[in-house]
């Protein structure tokens, strides 16, 4: 399966299994670019690549990359050698609505954002949105 199909199929899988869903995106930090997206309603397309930019700074933002630079320096200077990504997943509320962002394990370089509502039961978002990217990462 190519990247485009695996992404239609993360999408399709978030809108059927996770709870109060009502959209993902699957986000590419390397460009900065927004692969595809899926929303239970119509979204004008800067709302989406804006969603975009933002996973981007959530996960390579300056503080973060800094935070993960000094673990990583830290870690060395204890023999272990392993440059990992200290945020995996980041979970954000407004008023309404819950986005989960997850980085995928297989491909550190991509992101799936999945928004619900803020009703959202969080154990079986999490449950759920994870058992997704394990599919993905299984591509």
């Amino acid at each position: 399966m190519n990247l485009t199909q695996v992404v239609d199929t993360t999408l399709k899988s978030f809108r059927a299994e996770v709870p109060e869903y009502l959209a993902s995106a699957v986000v590419d930090l390397s460009t900065g670019m927004l692969l595809d997206a899926d929303t239970v309603d119509d979204h004008p397309r800067e709302i989406l690549d804006i969603l975009a930019a933002a996973t981007a700074d959530l996960f390579r933002g300056r503080t973060v990359t800094q935070i993960e630079s000094l673990w990583h320096e830290r870690r060395l200077a204890l023999g272990v050698e392993a440059e990992v990504h200290w945020f995996q997943e980041i979970l954000t509320h407004s008023d309404t609505l819950a986005h989960l962002f997850l980085r995928s394990r297989s491909s550190p370089e991509i992101v799936a954002a999945v928004v619900c509502r803020r009703e959202v039961n969080l154990g079986m978002l999490f449950a759920q949105a994870r058992h997704v990217m394990r599919g993905l990462d299984a591509q």
